[in-house]
């Protein structure tokens, strides 16, 4: 059994290199058959491989799929064969390292498609593998190739827009989930997992290999592995700290039915049914006063011992400034109706 599949139409730059690539259906653990289709069409060897495909190539393997009851596939190689842009058909047999910009392309839509989750792919290594482009209205563009593109649109009566100048392109670009409401779609990174009934407001942000499980407000930042449970509303301007932006090795996770106040943050995990106060950021090693039910100090702790324990309540004491936790008698209900993306 293969890892995954798909045919993908990208974009090269002049050397023949790969920049981006557009899978419309990727396939997660695909069947034998499908396999066997590939392998006689293409002569695939077995492996990890993104290969390059010829017109007749695709029309051969759209008759094998349709063949082997796969319309889908077929209807997409079909359409595929009179691509004007260049086309790939990549075959993963292992979720192993990618050794290819295709290869990591159609990891991040396995995820963005929901067929997998955070953290349920091997993604390490994948920055050396994505080239950083410029994101234009007319695609993706090689940057040593930019300035003869800009100056060719403006000779043409025409200005080239430069969206953004990074390695991940926004997701919507690529993949629109569906049940969802993105206010500000350059703020969603294809990569991204975003659950069906989610609201990702203007200021809301969500990076590759992180995302929401469903319903959700999403007015603050969720960084790169950071997952966020069912039914939790994130604030304006907080944050989540991922293992890319000084979170470490820790996991990251927000529960079900949480609130996270905005201009807040967390570096542990939230358990459910758990809320930190607006404007308080805690880290793993910040000192918490723990409170009984009258308010009497029990014991003070580091922030870490607390991870993933659920309805607390995290504050700071107004008067001596002191983090503060107890248990939580207000978990959040998001309102149904408001967050009913249909």
């Amino acid at each position: 059994m293969s890892f995954a599949f798909g045919i993908g139409i990208g974009s090269q730059n002049k050397q023949g290199e790969w920049l981006e690539v557009y899978y419309q259906q990727p396939v997660l653990l695909p069947e034998a058959t499908l396999l066997e289709v590939v392998t006689n069409t293409l002569k695939y060897s077995g492996g990890n491989e993104a290969m390059d495909v010829t017109e007749d190539q695709l029309k051969a393997l759209a008759d094998g799929f349709e063949q082997a009851g796969y319309i889908g596939q077929a209807t997409l190689a079909t359409k595929a064969a009179s691509s004007q842009r260049p086309v790939v058909v990549t075959l993963l047999e292992t979720d192993d390292t990618a050794s290819s910009t295709p290869e990591v392309y159609l990891k991040l839509h396995l995820i963005s498609h929901r067929l997998a989750k955070p953290h349920g792919l091997k993604l390490d290594g994948i920055f050396g593998q994505l080239p950083n482009l410029a994101w234009t209205n007319e695609g993706a563009i090689d940057l040593n190739e930019l300035d003869d593109r800009q100056l060719q649109a403006r000779l043409d009566g025409r200005i080239l827009e430069v969206k953004s100048v990074d390695k991940f392109p926004q997701m919507t670009d690529y993949v629109v989930p569906k049940g969802v409401r993105i206010a500000d779609t350059a703020r969603v990174r294809l990569g991204a997992y975003v659950g069906e009934g989610t609201t990702v407001m203007h200021e809301g942000f969500i990076n590759f290999n992180a995302g929401t499980e469903g319903t959700s407000m999403i007015e603050g930042r969720i960084s790169a592995g950071v997952m966020v449970g069912q039914g939790s509303d994130l604030g304006g301007g907080c944050s989540t700290m991922g293992t890319l932006s000084g979170g470490g090795n820790i996991i990251i996770s927000v529960g079900e039915n949480c609130l996270i106040g905005a201009n807040s943050g967390i570096g542990i995990p939230l358990g459910d049914r758990s809320t930190v106060e607006a404007g308080l950021y805690i880290t793993s090693g910040t000192k918490i006063a723990l409170l009984d039910e009258s308010n009497a100090l029990v014991e003070v702790v580091k922030a870490r011992d607390l991870a993933g324990k659920s309805d607390l309540l995290f504050r700071r004491n107004s008067q001596t400034g002191a983090v503060e936790c107890k248990t939580n008698k207000t978990a959040i209900e998001l309102n149904s109706e408001l967050h009913a993306n249909n």
